[in-house]
Parts: structure tokens; sequence; C-alpha cells
């Protein structure tokens, strides 16, 4: 393709809105075009980049018996409601009625769709297990739409679902689709992708990973430990804290603490570490507004999708009231009023000495000792692993809290969808069951991004061969010279012959331009031909990441093209 027809213009300035690398140079370099908050626009270059993740995506979901299919993007709520999924997913499904008022909903995940489909079709023990996916378009009305295509409302994903007749097949799948993923991402051009324990959330289910870019502008907060191989995402991540009890418990004491409400200034006041402060953190159901309240020790922060979980439906940071009887800023065991919902964080057991608030405006207790005055305190894990905590696995310090950006996630679901939906199917000896799900999803736009979000220099992305928009970058400088635009014009040709994606760039504009452009393209091979090149019957041969620098002879240049080009590839695909 000729560069002067492309569509899309490309600029030098970052866009006062762009917070990502590669939102700024996606937009500087026309890959989109915002539409809306959270809704772009693809141009030419973006499309022909996810096309070839599409296909990577192809080949591999293909490689483990996936079978492709396609559902519809708006889906009648009855199948969500079937579920359950209706009215407890909240306002990032968009729901919508149609002209004869049935109340419908864009899809942001399909699994509803998926039992839907195969429902009828895997009533016998014989047709197990099976795989099905698909790559469409999702709509997930996202609070805060931020950084580009990493967090969109509209986009593309590839979702799968497995059927499976015993866990142990699950398990088995579970493992070839985790690997598939590996390929997947090394194919893209980032091997260094690491896949994590996660949280279900709304999926439901007993066991998912989720698939983590490290990288400092990533959402996402990941546990490594440096010293085994445990990694898990922050909000399933366990922590793990071993206290020590003083060996002598002093009385438990009221303190007079003016004006004072925060733990560092209650630990300051009292001369105390936060490590020996017990602090509350309160929470409201988003059902009936009763109060929950969670106590924890003082350095820690609590987990709330850890206590979402436990509780079993949504909350949310409460709002205290003169009325609840809670006394904000004082709020402590000891003396807390009834009606609520009270539970304590594992940090605080085995401690003792520590201070709290009394319950009271403008007093604290010193000398807590929960089993003394609390007696028959349970303890379930609700707080933040921490930088430098104790590993869930080896059980050393070497904890490590990471930024990350997902770019993919499976889930091993159970029988949530099929129970719910009642898919069922007999066995050898005519019993009826429930099949059990899995589920594999890759946004395919989020993978772009992240690709570019640590392949990238200062003027514009490196894109790997195996999904770069086009292969070789052909410039021809000083167009207007005839035996220069000659041979570029049959270069051109000849690479296209040998089946190469050549983007051509001959328009009549300086050599800055040009290759600040091409910068911005990120194609990975770029061939040079000008005048003085000519002259020297040579052209240049580069890399966009400047590994390599050649000038091959005009004889030489297409074959050392293509050889350049398929080494490339082979080695993202290696």
């Amino acid at each position: 393709m000729k560069l002067e027809k492309l569509v899309g213009d490309r600029f030098k300035e970052r866009p006062s809105e762009c917070v990502t690398d590669s939102h700024a140079l996606m937009l500087r370099g026309g890959y989109m075009k915002g539409v809306a908050s959270g809704i772009y626009s693809s141009y030419m270059p973006l499309r022909r980049i996810t096309r070839k993740i599409e296909q990577i995506i192809r080949e591999e979901m293909d490689a483990i018996d996936g079978q492709e299919v396609l559902f519809p993007v708006v889906l009648p709520a009855s199948l969500w409601e079937e579920s359950g999924r209706f009215e407890s997913v909240g306002s990032e499904l968009m729901r919508i009625k149609d002209r004869n008022d049935n109340d419908m909903v864009l899809g942001m995940t399909h699994e509803e769709a998926a039992v839907h489909l195969v429902r009828e079709y895997g009533q016998s023990y014989t047709k197990y297990p099976f795989m099905i996916y698909q790559i469409q378009t999702k709509f997930r009305d996202e609070a805060r739409p931020r950084a580009g295509l990493i967090r969109v409302r509209e986009f593309t994903m590839k979702d799968a679902y497995s059927f499976h007749t015993s866990q142990e097949d699950l398990e088995a799948y579970y493992d070839l689709c985790h690997k598939a993923y590996e390929r997947i991402f090394a194919r893209a051009g980032i091997p260094e992708v690491i896949s994590v324990a996660s949280d279900n959330g709304m999926m439901g289910g007993n066991l998912s990973h989720e698939f983590m870019l490290l990288t400092p502008i990533g959402e996402d907060s990941i546990a490594v430990c440096g010293e085994c191989d445990y990694r898990a995402n922050m909000e399933a991540a366990e922590s793990v804290i071993v206290n020590t009890r003083d060996e002598v418990s002093e009385p438990l004491t009221k303190v007079y603490t003016p004006d004072i409400h925060t733990i560092e200034d209650v630990c300051n006041f009292l001369h105390m570490p936060e490590t020996k402060s017990c602090k509350a953190v309160v929470y409201q159901r988003n059902r009936d507004d009763s109060y929950i309240v969670l106590f924890l020790r003082g350095d820690l922060e609590a987990n709330e999708t850890k206590l979402r979980n436990y509780i079993g439906e949504e909350i949310h940071p409460a709002v205290i009231t003169p009325e609840c009887g809670l006394n904000a800023g004082y709020i402590g065991p000891v003396g807390l009023p009834e009606g609520m919902t009270v539970l304590f964080d594992k940090s605080l057991q085995n401690t003792n000495n520590l201070s709290c608030g009394a319950n009271e405006e403008e007093y604290h207790y010193t000398g807590l000792d929960l089993d003394r005055d609390v007696p028959g305190v349970e303890y379930f894990d609700f707080a933040k692993i921490a930088d430098g905590g104790i590993c869930p696995k080896c059980g050393k310090p070497a904890i490590t809290v990471s930024r990350g950006i997902e770019v993919g996630n499976i889930f091993q679901l159970g029988t949530k969808y099929t129970k719910s939906m009642n898919m069922t199917y007999l066995d050898q000896e005519g019993k009826t069951h429930n099949p059990i799900m899995g589920c594999y999803g890759i946004g395919v736009g989020r993978l772009a991004a992240s690709v570019c979000e640590v392949s990238h220099d200062d003027y514009g992305p490196i894109w790997p061969m195996s999904i770069a928009p086009w292969q070789v970058q052909l410039c021809c400088i000083r167009s207007d010279d005839a035996e220069a635009r000659a041979f570029a014009d049959g270069l051109y040709a000849e690479l296209m012959t040998r089946g190469i994606e050549v983007i051509y760039d001959d328009r009549k504009v300086s050599a800055g331009v040009m290759f600040s452009d091409a910068d911005l393209l990120g194609v990975p091979v770029r061939v040079t031909v000008s005048p003085r090149n000519m002259k020297a019957g040579v052209c240049e041969l580069s890399t966009r990441d400047k590994s390599v620098a050649e000038k091959p002879t005009l004889e030489e240049i297409a074959d050392r093209t293509e050889a350049l080009v398929k080494e490339l590839l082979a080695k993202c695909n290696a």
C-alpha cells in the first residue's frame, strides 16, 4: 500500500488527555479516533494489527479443538435472568428495551449465550468434552474508562467456553488453555506475561488465573514472591501475618485523646507503633445499608474484594451518622453497639497490648487483649497483602507488590451457569448431571495496546513482526529523482510478489517527515532508497528497534529483506 493513500493523520504533539504512552502514540500515529468516552473508531493500521492478533488466537484455540461460533451483541434479558445475573451485576451491564418494551442487554460477557447455544446439543455424555469460542464486540459500561484501549467501554474480545463431565477433565483442559495462552502472548510479542491466581468476581466458579503484563501504568496490583513461583492478584492474595504476644497483658485502660481520629495520629500520641494498634473500617451492605465493622491491625489495609466475597453481596464504604451508634474515629471492639456485623482480620490473632477506639468521643483504649476483652473472636483473612509481606506459599518475607495490565483470564466456572440455566446430560447409567464449565478470555484491543505500552520509544511503537501493521516500510527519499524512484517502484513490486506486506512512502516530503511517520507506524523493517545510496550501489536496511543496520547492494536488497522478515517472524513464533 502507498502511504499517501493511508487515511488518518500523524502528528507530533502528545494529546493532553492521554495518561499512557500507548494511548498517546496510537492517537498520534493515526491508529484510532475517539468517538465517546471509552469508545474508539479504528483506522487501517490498528485493524491490521488486531486482525493478526485474532489470527494468532484462532490458530491456538483451533489447536486445542476449539470451534469458532458467534453470539449476538444484543441479548434478551431473560437469559441473564435465568443465570441470576440480570439483577446481581451492577451498572456495568447496559440494560435497554427494544421497540416492543422487552428488556434486553448488551453483552459484556457471554456465558449465558454459550449455555443457551449448546444445552440441547449436550444432553448425552457422549458429546463431551467440547469447547466453543468467539471473537466478538462487547460493551461494558465502565465507570472510569482510561488509558486508551486498556480500559474501554466497547471492545473486541475472544471468549471461549468449555464443557466437561468431570472436574478432572476440566482441570486437564484448563491446563491446555493455560499453555495456549502462554503461546498466544509470546507470539504477539510479550512473552514476559505472567499468570497469577485471581478472584473470580462476578464470573463465579472455583479457580481463576489472570495473565498480567507487569508495567508501572497497570491498574492491577500483583503480589510476586522473589523466592518462589507464587503470583497472585492483590484481590486474591492471602495476607499472612505472624504476631508474637507480649509476655504480660496490660490492663485495658481508657485514655483521653482529644481531637485525634486517624491511626497515625493516635499512635503518635500514644507513642506506639501502628503494628500495636487495632483499627476499624466500616462498610454498609448495598441491599439494606446495614453496617459491617471490620477490625484489623493498624498498619494494614482492608481488601474489599475479600470482604465482599465473605459477605456474599455488594458493599460500599459506610456513611456514619449520629443515629447509627458508631463514633467515627473512636470505634473499637469493646462496648460496640449491637445490631451490626462485626468481623476480625487474622492480623489481630495472637496479639495483646493494642490501642483501639473506646466507642466514646475523644477516648481510646490501651492494653487491648482480644482473647481477654472480646472472648470468642473468630479471625478471617480480610487484609491486603503488603510489600515485603510473607509469601503464602514458601513462607518467606519476599513479597513484592507490582503493577500490571490484565491481558487475559481463565476461570473454572463449575456448574454455576449450567445449573441455574438447567443444562443437563445423561451419564452412562442414565443419571442426570449438570456439565462443568471453563471460561477463557482475551481482550484483543487491550492486548495490542499492552504490546505498544512495553515496546516503544520516544518516537513511536516498535511492533513485533507477528502483529505489525506491515512487515516492511519502504522509504523513497527524493522521489523526484527518476533513478531512485524507478528502483524503489521495482523493489516495491518485487517484495509484494514475494508475499511481503509493504507500506511504500514515495511522497514528496522531507526525509525528516518521512522517518517521523515511519517511527509512528512502528513497522519492524525499513528499507531506504535515496539518490546518494543509489550512486553507491546500495540500499539502507534497518529495523525499528535499531538492532539491525545494514547496506546491502541493490542486487541483494530484496533477498536480504525477505530473509530478515522471516527471521524476525520466526523469533516471535519460537
